[in-house]
């Protein structure tokens, strides 16, 4: 257009001054009218980007919904056991509080030495028991042979036999209590039973300890459980099996309830529940250590849910921003029901599949058209 001008303008200077004139208000008048219909141009596409907002959305899903309500609970390890003394006798080793030790790790050791003499001293006398019983065996021998030629009583074989048969009893009795003497020999050496931490000592080396003293604590470290106890009235709502959200620690994760105890602490009128922690939270999280976990409060019933991010809560009621297909808004008006930490269930003008905006829909108005991002 404006090249077309500057041609026209050419011309002028070669026709008479009048008709000169009249082109050149011509050539300003179609110039100007050139210039109005450009900025109208910019004008609408400038309205055209600022009418579709961007939005961020998520669908509309029809799920199981509880009421839930969130409640702490401690972890517990497993096995935290004591060690105790497994015979009469002075601790010569102890491993120390704070010690990780592995499973079968030597924790306590007693002296030996009493136990050992006793050893040795049984081992002597069944030597002698054996000396004894070869004695009188051979003296029954002799005796039976004399018997077949009338030359001994029948009274004196007896009371050979009777001898024979004490004499062996006496060997076996003396094995058996060297049987006990390696039996506690064996137990001089207190192994762990599992892997862990020493978590308290409670003698010190030196020490005459009794069979059954506590030496030791034993913490068990890979195995955890959280301990909940939950009023009463949600009972029903809560099964062994069942999956519950815990966190701490900037950590998430979904357990199934282990153990359901129904019987109530007649004081705070609660019942506890247990629930494994999984080995990859060791080592964020401890025993003692307080966790948050989500409980359902209401039987699941299937519900039409949105994220909560999608809700626009006014004084007048609650809404959300449908974003159809041509992706235009609808302003719709829900209530809200039951919900957890993400979602909420609403009933109102959608269905399962529909998008609703979760980002960028405080603004927008029926009949807006949006960019979803």
């Amino acid at each position: 257009m404006l090249k077309a001008n500057q041609v026209n303008l050419a011309k002028i200077n070669t026709v008479p001054t009048k008709v000169a004139h009249k082109m050149i208000k011509k050539v300003a008048i179609a110039s100007l009218i050139a210039m109005n219909f450009m900025q109208v141009s910019f004008a609408a596409d400038a309205v055209e980007k600022v009418v579709e907002k961007p939005v961020k959305v998520a669908p509309v899903i029809n799920m199981p919904m509880a009421a839930k309500t969130e409640l702490n609970a401690t972890l517990y390890s497993r096995s935290h056991i004591p060690i105790t003394a497994s015979l009469n006798a002075r601790v010569d080793y102890l491993v120390e509080p704070g010690d990780s030790v592995a499973q079968g790790y030597k924790l306590a050791g007693m002296d030996l030495i009493p136990i050992q003499l006793r050893q040795a001293e049984q081992k002597a006398q069944i030597s002698r028991a054996k000396i004894n019983v070869a004695y009188i065996k051979n003296e029954l021998s002799r005796l039976q042979e004399l018997s077949k030629t009338q030359a001994v009583s029948q009274f004196t074989l007896d009371q050979m036999r009777s001898e024979h048969d004490l004499a062996a009893a006496d060997l076996e009795i003396a094995q058996l209590k060297l049987a006990q003497i390696n039996e506690q020999l064996s137990r001089a050496i207190i192994t762990a039973p599992f892997a862990g931490i020493i978590t308290e000592r409670l003698i010190r080396v030196g020490s005459e300890v009794n069979r059954g003293d506590i030496l030791l604590r034993l913490l068990d470290t890979e195995h955890l459980e959280a301990r909940l106890y939950i009023p009463i009235k949600y009972l029903a709502f809560i099964n062994k099996g069942d999956k519950l959200s815990l966190s701490a620690n900037e950590q998430k994760t979904l357990a199934a309830v282990t153990a359901k105890i129904p019987r109530a602490d007649p004081r705070s009128q609660t019942f506890e529940v247990r629930i494994n922690i999984p080995k990859a939270l060791n080592k964020h999280w401890a025993a003692g250590q307080l966790v948050g976990i989500s409980v359902p409060t209401q039987k699941a019933t299937a519900s039409l849910t949105v994220p909560r991010d999608a809700l626009i809560l006014r004084k007048s009621g609650s809404y959300v921003i449908k974003v159809n297909r041509d992706n235009t808004v609808s302003r719709l008006a829900v209530v809200v029901g039951k919900g957890n930490k993400e979602r909420v269930a609403i009933t109102g003008l959608l269905k399962d599949g529909d998008n609703v905006a979760i980002r960028g829909a405080e603004r927008l108005a029926d009949g807006d058209k949006v960019v979803i991002q």
